[in-house]
């Protein structure tokens, strides 16, 4: 195998319409996607991934109806009781992102306790996208810049791209807090407002499998493909250099 990618994002699309292509409720779809992340999961660690982020639920999700998000946190309650004990055994570190500030408190409890269960793990960071949105992400960074500049603790000419990554909510993950390769699943080709400003230059990869059909042997094949190709972030081909 090829180059490995440090940090993997993963928009987990297609679970309602891979259910309803087989004439079942949407929440049978979601059942079986969540089913997948634990495969997936394994794989990346396994690979020498360090850090996959996975788009578990956007900011725009909270459109859908509350039944539907009601079975969402169940299942997301559910993985993260289920899948704890594999985890540690894994070295996994496990954060969440996103404006968890919205969950129910059940499922906010939940996260705290295995986050804090996780949190002197050294292996991969297992990074969940929780009622997540990029855009807002952005604002809520210059936001508190902004607050630094007009407090004094920030000059106006201090003001940096690096500073900005430091405000966002993945500056936890330093060197590896840029997305090396971005996949989407069920052959929708859009990032979502998922991970805008850390996906400046990550090769994109939109396959046509639904989430629950997305296995580890396509994740192999995909970090495989990764691994062929030339990064050259604004610059010529190796060969023209």
């Amino acid at each position: 195998m090829g180059l490995i990618p440090r940090h993997i994002a993963i928009v987990m699309d297609g679970n309602g319409r891979w259910a309803e292509r087989r004439g079942r409720p949407r929440a049978y779809g979601h059942v079986r996607g969540s089913s997948r992340v634990r495969e997936i999961t394994r794989v990346a660690s396994e690979s020498g991934v360090q850090t996959l982020t996975l788009y578990a639920f956007s900011s725009e999700n909270w459109k859908r109806p509350e039944s539907e998000r009601a079975i969402l946190w169940r299942l997301l309650v559910k993985h993260l009781r289920r899948e704890r004990k594999e985890l540690m055994q894994q070295n996994v570190q496990l954060h969440v992102i996103g404006e968890l500030h919205r969950l129910p408190l059940d499922v906010q409890e939940e996260v705290k306790v295995s986050v804090l269960a996780m949190a002197k793990n050294t292996g991969m960071r297992l990074v969940f996208a929780v009622s997540y949105g990029s855009r807002q992400e952005l604002v809520s960074a210059a936001h508190n810049i902004v607050q630094e500049v007009l407090g004094g603790k920030v000059q106006l000419n201090e003001v940096s791209e690096a500073l900005m990554e430091a405000h966002l909510s993945t500056a936890f993950l330093g060197q590896t807090s840029d997305v090396d390769l971005l996949i989407r699943t069920s052959g929708e080709q859009r990032l979502s407002n998922f991970m805008l400003w850390q996906s400046a230059y990550a090769e994109l990869l939109f396959v046509d499998e639904c989430w629950p059909d997305f296995t580890a042997e396509h994740f192999r094949g995909v970090i495989e493909s990764y691994g062929k190709r030339e990064r050259r972030f604004g610059g010529l081909p190796s060969s023209q250099s």
